[in-house]
């Protein structure tokens, strides 16, 4: 952990961390982003939604540099220029089609284009893939699926909730992404600080300058943070902006 002056990026995840459970920002956060922004701190937002889902929150907060979308796959400006994407190969997108009609698990899949919830396109070939996510109850099936696909080296595995299995294309996470953003702004990792409470975000958490867990976070979460703030309905985003910018 740097001194709090050396910090010039903030980077944020959205469900979990910057949303309270009602998928709003609470009053707080937006005061605390504000404020860092005054401080001449860049805020970004790190998720795994689509780019469709997370640039309605960045004009809200008046955000105006970059947005990393759908774990890393994409990297936008707020003014809605692609500057980064990287595709799942339509193979392996069959493959998990297939895993998915084989444990009839309930899924959703992220293209380019849209998100499909509960239901599989029949013309795969005709889209761009992101994203494939599984979600499953279930703790001995989701270990199950979990085992099938961590044989598979082309894929990169995370989670967004304690229930789900989020695919995306080897290589391809948050921390990454983040690091692309780091080159066009000219700053280093050891300059950011990152939030989050799921899988999709340990590597973040762990590569960044300081990385914070929300209070809310799953355990593997915690223990890789280097501080943990209050939950996300308790507005800890702020509180940790307060504590280490403000």
């Amino acid at each position: 952990m740097k001194s709090t002056s050396t910090y010039r990026l903030i980077a944020l995840d959205m469900d979990g961390t910057l949303l309270d459970h009602k998928q709003e920002i609470p009053r707080e956060n937006r005061r605390a982003i504000e404020q860092a922004r005054k401080n001449g701190v860049e805020v970004i937002l790190s998720t795994g939604r689509h780019y469709m889902t997370t640039h309605p929150f960045a004009e809200s907060l008046g955000l105006s540099s970059y947005l990393i979308t759908v774990n890393g796959s994409e990297i936008w400006t707020t003014s809605g220029e692609l500057v980064d994407r990287q595709l799942i190969d339509l193979e392996v997108m069959k493959i998990l089609v297939d895993l998915q009609k084989k444990h009839k698990a309930w899924s959703w899949m992220s293209s380019t284009k849209q998100v499909w919830r509960g239901e599989i396109p029949d013309d795969l070939g005709a889209h761009d893939w992101l994203k494939f996510g599984f979600n499953i109850e279930d703790p001995d099936l989701r270990s199950t699926v979990m085992e099938e696909l961590s044989k598979n080296d082309k894929i990169e595995l995370s989670n967004s909730s304690p229930t789900n299995i989020e695919v995306n294309a080897v290589g391809i996470n948050k921390a990454r992404a983040i690091e692309k953003v780091c080159g066009e702004l000219g700053i280093s990792m050891d300059q950011v600080i990152t939030m989050g409470d799921s899988l999709n975000d340990i590597k973040m958490i762990e590569e960044a300058g300081l990385g914070i867990a929300m209070g809310n976070a799953q355990e593997q979460v915690k223990q890789a943070a280097d501080w943990i703030t209050t939950t996300n309905d308790q507005a800890g985003v702020a509180r940790a902006i307060e504590h280490w910018i403000l």
